[in-house]
């Protein structure tokens, strides 16, 4: 979970727990030149054989396979009422032993020029990292197919998706220099894939009956396969056993608070998809971040979203207590159908059938959004700024460590090569912009495209030290969304090439300082790159195409299954901020006008913060991070309270108890057991659903499958009402 990572330094002790755990993981150096960075020398080595093949036929039949079934997986995942996400882990974990395979059977030669090496594996696991993801593009063709009726065919969507996904990779030729090259840049997150793969292809020493890594997750692996057929088909309660809401289903403010529907107070799951379906594994999220997520979620879902409610704050009691959909003021649905003609805000249709509402919650997380993007620029500014300027100017003076001076052996990526690429995937989305009608004219791409440039060097100065990618999705559909009032899709086109093109630009810039720790050549990363990005985009699409095809009444409440949680809340962020305007939603004339003042308190908040830390040194206050406390229920909607419960009491045990008391094995085994459980979970779903959802199978109703053990645990969501009639001539 990305948007859950807390800064490197929020605290001493975490940071020392951090660098204890990579420092007793990492390769032994000799004592010679090394980098400046402590954690970076303890983990990164300082050598490297320039002649290790690379770009070999293990390397292209590796990427190309785990490229497909990743891609393939997450997004089939991402259409999941529980979507789960196969993280990289996974491929770095699988494909060490098939390469080895391969290196064993292959003939020896230019198909096999010797041994499985790391480099290759890097490379491999660098490839499938550009799959991983689903193309946020997706979400437009989701909603365009299933809520807007409209379909611009297979070449609009896919050059869409190529255009997004890779326009910000032609922005890394500029920031390679500022935040790739020098050693204070230092990406704290590719340390611990460092970690991983010296682990791995270090000799493991074994004790007589201790246990491989490799063992353990295959056996780890078969053992959640085995088992998640309980929660995931037989007994699906165990998903969300929301038991004191069971005492007395009938009362509606118990099953607000204990439901799993609800603020999920008590709730358990004993599904691991349901525990990281939204917020990733918390065996791999260090536990002072835990912390501060958790100071978050307790202060906003469990203090202020209750006093909201029930203090009927914006007439919260007309609408379920936790919910991204849409009402009328009355408490029906929202039809937006009836206030649209071609997909573009009809005024006196919107005029006829009333305001948009929505739930407490929702307008108070959209509250929470706006003051932590400006607590990130306080915070950064008070507790950053002396070692942003350090790192700009040494980053300026293209100061070189040994890694640096290593990687000269290395043709570079010519800098035409990433202009190229940028000028095409910017013709690219402009083309199709015109060409289709996405209704975003040439000159709202240009000024997506240059907001992402503008935001990407200071965005990726704060990522590179802290952890953190601020977002920039609130701003450019806050922004478009002034500029080009009532057209929906163009707003969500806007705030796609505007905040993935950044993102995608950190992505890639993250991934080529990990070839630099690691001496991978720039070239072949740079086509690694490009390889895995194309090919999710395709697959992505395809697997998008196949599902909105074959199952019915996809991405609604009707289908069970496949509901689509991220594209329903990605539709409503459509017609909040496209349809109806930031200026109509969140103006002078709304009722919701308040929440513009989250901007002047988040940008506040940090400085009392920062002073008391200051005053009280070594105290509590070490641990008190704004941002990433305003952050912490960034997933909600769709996540839902009981979510955070599960996930933080995983985390207590394994990141803080097991990490404690059991160092060894903690170290040995925690991150592997991840992405076992991941694995586990993942070939269960994919055989069940060609097993039995495909053929309309289900498992036989029980108590135990039962979806309405509290049935009050939600108010009643009713229709939309239909368009008033017109009046008659």
């Amino acid at each position: 979970m990305s948007d859950q990572k807390a800064e490197h330094h929020v605290s001493e002790k975490g940071y020392n727990d951090e660098k204890y755990d990579i420092e007793r993981s990492s390769i032994v150096l000799e004592e010679e030149e090394n980098s400046p960075i402590p954690e970076v020398a303890a983990i990164v080595s300082n050598k490297d054989d320039p002649s290790t093949p690379v770009m070999t036929f293990r390397f292209w039949v590796m990427a190309v396979l785990f490229s497909i079934l990743l891609s393939f997986f997450n997004q089939f995942f991402w259409f999941r009422t529980q979507p789960m996400t196969i993280t990289t882990l996974v491929i770095q974990l699988l494909s060490y032993p098939f390469g080895k395979f391969l290196a064993r059977v292959l003939p020896a030669g230019p198909l096999n020029p010797g041994p499985f090496n790391i480099k290759e594996h890097v490379l491999v696991a660098l490839t499938a990292n550009c799959a991983g993801g689903t193309a946020y593009a997706v979400d437009i063709i989701v909603i365009q197919k299933v809520f807007y009726a409209q379909d611009f065919g297979f070449l609009a969507n896919f050059l869409l998706i190529l255009c997004t996904q890779m326009l910000g990779y032609g922005m890394a030729g500029v920031l390679r220099r500022y935040l790739v090259y020098p050693a204070a840049m230092i990406w704290p997150a590719n340390l611990v894939q460092v970690a991983l793969f010296n682990t791995l292809h270090k000799e493991e020493e074994l004790a007589p009956g201790q246990w491989s890594r490799f063992r353990f997750f295959l056996v780890a692996t078969f053992a959640m396969f085995c088992y998640q057929w309980i929660p995931g088909f037989l007994f699906p309660v165990l998903s969300s056993i929301a038991w004191i809401c069971w005492i007395k289903p009938d009362n509606l403010v118990l099953s607000q608070i204990t439901g799993a529907g609800g603020l999920g107070f008590g709730a358990i799951s004993l599904d691991w998809n349901n525990i990281v379906a939204f917020l990733g594994s918390p065996l791999i999220v260090p536990w002072w971040a835990q912390v501060n997520i958790a100071l978050g979620f307790f202060l906003i879902a469990w203090v202020m979203v209750p006093i909201a409610y029930y203090t009927n704050l914006w007439d919260a009691k007309k609408f379920p207590i936790l919910t991204p959909h849409l009402f009328q003021e009355n408490g029906r649905g929202y039809d937006v159908s009836a206030i649209l003609t071609d997909n573009v805000l009809d005024e006196k249709k919107y005029q006829e059938y009333g305001p948009l509402r929505i739930s407490t919650f929702f307008a108070l997380t959209y509250g929470i959004g706006f003051a932590g993007l400006s607590s990130m620029i306080t915070h950064t500014w008070l507790y950053h700024r002396q070692k942003l300027v350090a790192q700009w100017k040494q980053s300026r003076d293209h100061s070189e460590d040994i890694h640096h001076k290593l990687m000269q052996a290395y043709p570079e990526v010519p800098d035409w090569w990433y202009g190229t690429l940028f000028i095409v995937m910017t013709i690219i989305a402009v083309i199709t912009c015109e060409v289709w009608d996405y209704k975003l004219p040439w000159w709202g791409v240009i000024l997506a495209v240059a907001l992402a440039a503008f935001f990407a060097l200071p965005v990726g100065l704060i990522q590179a030290i802290t952890n953190q990618q601020p977002g920039l999705n609130i701003i450019t559909e806050y922004v478009i969304g002034y500029i080009l009032p009532g057209r929906p899709i163009a707003n969500v086109t806007f705030k796609t090439l505007g905040y993935i093109s950044m993102a995608q630009a950190m992505t890639f810039t993250s991934d080529l300082k990990l070839g630099h720790y690691m001496k991978v050549p720039p070239r072949a990363m740079f086509w690694a790159q490009l390889l895995g990005t194309v090919i999710a985009g395709l697959v992505n699409l395809l697997t998008a195409n196949w599902l909105l095809r074959t199952q019915k009444d996809v991405c609604t409440e009707n289908n069970a299954l496949f509901s689509c949680p991220s594209a329903n809340t990605f539709y409503s962020a459509s017609v909040i901020w496209g349809v109806i305007s930031p200026n109509r939603m969140f103006g002078s004339i709304s009722i919701y006008n308040a929440i513009n003042y989250f901007f002047l308190i988040g940008f506040v908040l940090p400085i009392p913060f920062y002073y008391l830390k200051k005053l009280y040194p070594q105290s509590w206050l070490e641990y008190v991070h704004i941002p990433v406390l305003l952050a912490a229920t960034g997933m909600m909607p769709p996540a839902q309270a009981y979510h955070y419960t599960n996930w933080l009491a995983l985390g207590f045990a394994f990141q803080f108890f097991a990490r404690r008391y059991h160092p060894e094995w903690h170290l040995r085994f925690t991150y592997v057991l991840s992405a076992a459980f991941d694995s586990g979970v993942a070939f269960m779903v994919l055989l069940s659903f060609f097993i039995f959802t495909i053929r309309d199978a289900a498992m036989v109703d029980w108590w135990g499958t039962r979806s309405d053990l509290c049935p009050l645990e939600k108010k009643p969501y009713y229709p939309a009402a239909p368009a008033p009639p017109k009046p008659a001539a």
